[in-house]
């Protein structure tokens, strides 16, 4: 949870709803709702130059406190800006919240290493991986996040049999019956059918499974 206030703050993991959350709530406890668009930077490592963000940290905020500068994808930056962002957080400016969003986690990298001692909160926003996290997915019509929940509960062994029995019993036990809920059943048995007939691989069934119930709109 992010409660206290601190000058730099290190998101690590897959890019997921948890993630998301934590940079609203850093967002909402800097930030006037009115001023967001005003004050706040979104970078990525791959285009990001030394000079470039140096310019970014000078800048102050617009009738705020403060400015929040997120880095995504921060393994990736180059060894020059990597260098001057841990000289940085040894001495941050009252005026900006930093945010490093790292996808992957590899702390053999020194820099990884470095941040993760010098920054005074970490974030560990990786999300626990079940059929829980695969409906919540699918019900926020993230498709490309649900597949990626999809790909890695199978790497790491689930039975598609399973995912496709947690996502049944899910849409089964809806408390409405509305005509939304009964396309998502006819699609799950569409699915099942599928895969029991071996007309297509289960694991292209449920990738289909959930690009279909992503792209069903609520009635």
């Amino acid at each position: 949870m992010v409660t206290k206030e601190q000058p730099v703050y290190l998101l690590t993991g897959p890019d997921s709803p948890s993630k998301d959350s934590a940079i609203h709530k850093i967002k909402e406890q800097f930030l006037p709702q009115h001023l967001q668009d005003f004050n706040f930077d979104r970078l990525y490592a791959s285009d990001l130059r030394l000079k470039d963000l140096q310019e970014r940290f000078l800048s102050f905020p617009v009738k705020a406190k403060k400015r929040v500068i997120i880095i995504k994808n921060a393994q990736k930056l180059t060894p020059d800006v990597k260098a001057y962002i841990l000289k940085y957080i040894q001495r941050p400016a009252q005026h900006l919240v930093l945010i490093l969003d790292l996808d992957t986690v590899a702390y053999k990298d020194a820099f990884v290493r470095d941040v993760a001692r010098l920054t005074r909160t970490y974030v560990n926003e990786e999300p626990r991986l079940d059929t829980f996290v695969l409906i919540r997915q699918i019900e926020s019509r993230k498709v490309g996040f649900a597949l990626k929940v999809l790909r890695q509960l199978l790497d790491k062994g689930e039975r598609p049999e399973r995912i496709l029995g947690g996502l049944r019993h899910a849409f089964e036990n809806k408390t409405h019956n509305s005509l939304a809920t009964r396309k998502q059943l006819r699609i799950l048995l569409t699915c099942d059918i599928d895969i029991k007939t071996g007309r297509i691989k289960p694991e292209f069934a449920l990738e289909k499974l959930v690009v279909d119930l992503c792209g069903l709109k609520d009635s």
